[in-house]
């Protein structure tokens, strides 16, 4: 089988999903609810994914202060730090943290290997050097970022963020780090109010539509690229910029969704570069409609692999 015909490698493990209280407004049974999606489309048959193992946390603390990484694993964050967060401190959501991350980063070795793979979680941009916030707990772009520099599988990376929040939180861990390009396209207006300073951001205006959404993210994605020079790409997706999302306040349709990301994907891989894509946010009150929106991403990617069929 030639590179171009293998399987889109999917990262996916059970323990993603990690037990909340009835009527929690952070929708973990989407994770189950996207397996569902992706086997329906054939594209997560039996033996068909990659599921990591817990990252240790020396390997979570190149991203993260060493004191906050051993209060989730222990479970002993404050009230305060457990209320920003919004998750419990327990051992299900901190096991999902270093999996979650874990699996970024295993994504990111396998698209290495063949041009393209995506994590089925991840996207955890609040996350920033010594806390978690927004349903946030460690930021596994962050955690994956720093691995391949330690082992030297990369010497410039680009973080390109179309989630409709900003990516903050990589910002922050960065703010120091040449290596590490961050770009954040979101919501203006929208969470988190105190922005941080990305490499390069762009902030939109409620309700922007489809056609000038997409110039717009074209026009600063090349900016990115010409700008930060990557042998390496992470791409947060998120759904959240979907006009009927909960917590978003931009207005793309469901192609416009489509369109946006097979721009990132294409643009990228057109370079040869190798693109690690997390899931990032999405938000609703049906997960199986939900699940559908974040399988436009896997669908887009399998179709570049010559693997799948967008629509």
């Amino acid at each position: 089988m030639s590179p171009a015909a293998r399987p889109l490698p999917i990262v996916w493990h059970p323990d993603y999903i990690a037990s909340l209280r009835p009527n929690h407004p952070f929708p973990m049974s989407k994770y189950h609810y996207l397996r569902l999606a992706l086997e329906a489309r054939g594209m997560m048959g039996p033996g068909e994914w990659f599921a990591p193992a817990a990252l240790p946390a020396l390997r979570i603390a190149a991203a993260h202060e060493i004191g906050y990484v051993d209060r989730v694993i222990g479970c002993t964050l404050s009230a305060e730090e457990t209320r920003r967060i919004g998750l419990p401190s327990t051992p299900a959501v901190a096991r999902r943290a270093t999996l979650s991350s874990a699996g970024t980063l295993l994504a990111a070795r396998l698209a290495m290997e063949h041009g393209l793979a995506v994590n089925a979680a991840g996207g955890s941009h609040h996350a920033g050097p010594d806390y978690g916030s927004g349903y946030c707990v460690f930021n596994d772009v962050a955690v994956a970022a720093r691995a391949l520099l330690d082992e030297g599988l990369a010497a410039r990376i680009l973080v390109v963020d179309c989630d409709v929040h900003q990516g903050d939180g990589t910002a922050w861990i960065f703010e120091n780090d040449p290596r590490v390009f961050t770009f954040s396209i979101h919501a203006q207006k929208n969470f988190p109010a105190r922005k941080a300073v990305s490499d390069l951001d762009v902030g939109l205006m409620d309700g922007l539509g489809d056609a000038d959404y997409l110039a717009t993210l074209a026009d600063a994605l090349a900016q990115a690229l010409e700008r930060s020079a990557p042998d390496f790409v992470f791409y947060n997706a998120g759904v959240d910029p979907w006009e009927g999302d909960r917590l978003g306040r931009l207005a793309l349709s469901f192609d416009g969704l489509r369109r946006r990301d097979r721009l990132v994907l294409e643009t990228i891989r057109a370079r040869g570069l190798p693109v690690a894509a997390a899931l990032g946010g999405g938000y609703s009150r049906d997960p199986d409609e939900l699940a559908g929106r974040h399988a436009i991403l896997f669908e887009e990617a399998a179709a570049l692999t010559g693997t799948g069929a967008a629509g």
